[in-house]
């Protein structure tokens, strides 16, 4: 039996320095304070945001300075710069004399349109034609005539005033040797005036019957004429009615089947000329202030951008869009064809050294007044102001600093929060 364990107890020793266990607290105390460090700043921001969204659906953007290039673009085709659609002149059966695709030359006939009406239409407006000329060449006839007898009836007189100046000479001797009495003297005298008076009154009447007969001849004239250009305008729309290409080319469409009835300006075939070519572009009713002529354009064919330029724009607007037309600067690209689809750019504008940023749905999100502003994983709301907008890029006037970084992506999803923590 023990008694007590006094006998084996023995002092300890106090070791010197930090015992193993206060190095274990420490080590536990500085990890708390590190993470304390780290997740207060962050317990903050989450406290002081008013939405949480992963930042791995978002696209960001950095602002910039340069030059922002206000283009648009669009999709456009291929047309022939000459592709006319020729119409019936006139009511008609429609005689088709080529196919769709079919090459023509110049002159080539097309179709035909049976018009019998136009056609009796002519003859007898022709009929009336010769008519007037008829009656036109009778009116000369007679007023050459009636000019001879003018002749006649003021010869005969001159012959009579000089018979009478004659007899008025033989009775004015034998008066003088009182062979004559006064009378028959004076009677000589009255003789020589009447025939006077008659000569010149015959000059008169020729002259005003020759007046006259040039008018008569005048106005038959005018009708002849006015029916001739009746009877030509007639013939030309006969001859209308062989519908001819206009130039070399091809036939594109035929609007009408063979022995179709067609009406009066309706259309009948289309050509189109493969000597040149030109780009039909559509855009949208914004961007109609901005589309002239001369404006620059860039037209993306097979891998190549073509240089070209607005010839043409549309002056009235349909269905929301405004077309234009585009030619290419200097030498035509072999190859074209008709209605073939090309991709557009139009520049209308360059602006150096302006703030700018990629353009990105945060633009209609935000109607161009908002944007979020990206600081320590935290997006903030911020007024902006925006200027000219291109087809990659939006000017920023007001509300950004060169280098901040906003989000690009549709920001409908942030519900309108000022702040909006960007998780991962």
């Amino acid at each position: 039996v023990i008694p007590d364990s006094a006998s084996m107890d023995r002092p300890a020793e106090r070791p010197r320095g930090v015992s193993r266990k206060g190095v274990l607290l420490l080590g536990d105390a500085l990890v708390l304070v590190v993470l304390a460090a780290f997740t207060v700043p962050h317990l903050r921001r989450v406290a002081s945001v008013d939405r949480s969204v992963s930042s791995a659906a978002l696209r960001f953007g950095a602002v910039t300075r340069g030059t922002l290039v206000r283009d648009a673009s669009a999709q456009g085709r291929i047309v022939a710069a000459l592709h006319p659609t020729l119409f019936a002149p006139v009511a008609g059966i429609v005689s088709l004399r080529v196919k769709a695709g079919a090459t023509v030359t110049k002159g080539t006939l097309l179709a035909e349109i049976e018009s019998p009406e136009l056609k009796s239409r002519l003859m007898q407006e022709r009929s009336t034609l010769a008519s007037l000329e008829s009656s036109l060449s009778r009116q000369r006839l007679s007023v050459q005539q009636a000019a001879l007898r003018a002749k006649q009836a003021e010869a005969l007189l001159a012959v009579k005033l000089e018979a009478a100046g004659r007899a008025l000479e033989r009775d004015e001797r034998t008066f003088k040797e009182g062979l004559l009495n006064r009378i028959d003297f004076e009677k000589s005298k009255d003789d020589v005036r009447i025939a006077t008076l008659e000569l010149e009154n015959a000059r008169s009447t020729a002259r005003l019957e020759a007046e006259a007969g040039a008018f008569d001849v005048r106005e038959r004239e005018l009708s002849a004429e006015r029916q001739r250009s009746v009877a030509s305008e007639l013939a030309r729309q006969v001859e209308r009615l062989s519908i001819t290409a206009p130039f070399d080319g091809v036939v594109a469409t035929i609007a009408v089947q063979d022995r179709d009835a067609v009406a009066a300006n309706g259309p009948v075939v289309t050509v189109v000329s493969l000597d040149a070519f030109e780009v039909e572009v559509q855009l949208a009713e914004s961007y109609a202030n901005d589309l002239a002529p001369g404006l620059e354009a860039q037209v993306q064919w097979e891998g190549k951008e073509l240089q070209g330029h607005i010839t043409n724009v549309s002056p009235e607007i349909a269905d929301g869009l405004v077309k234009g037309t585009i030619a290419f600067d200097g030498e035509e690209p072999k190859g074209l064809r008709q209605s073939q689809r090309v991709s557009v750019r139009m520049v209308f504008e360059k602006k150096p050294g302006v703030l700018k940023v990629a353009r990105g749905p945060f633009l209609e999100a935000g109607g161009g007044r908002k944007a979020y502003v990206v600081a320590g994983g935290v997006a903030e709301v911020r007024e902006i102001t925006t200027g000219a907008v291109s087809v990659s890029e939006v000017e920023i006037l007001t509300g950004l600093r060169e280098g901040e970084e906003i989000v690009l992506s549709d920001t409908a999803e942030f519900l309108g929060a000022a702040r909006v923590l960007l998780s991962k």
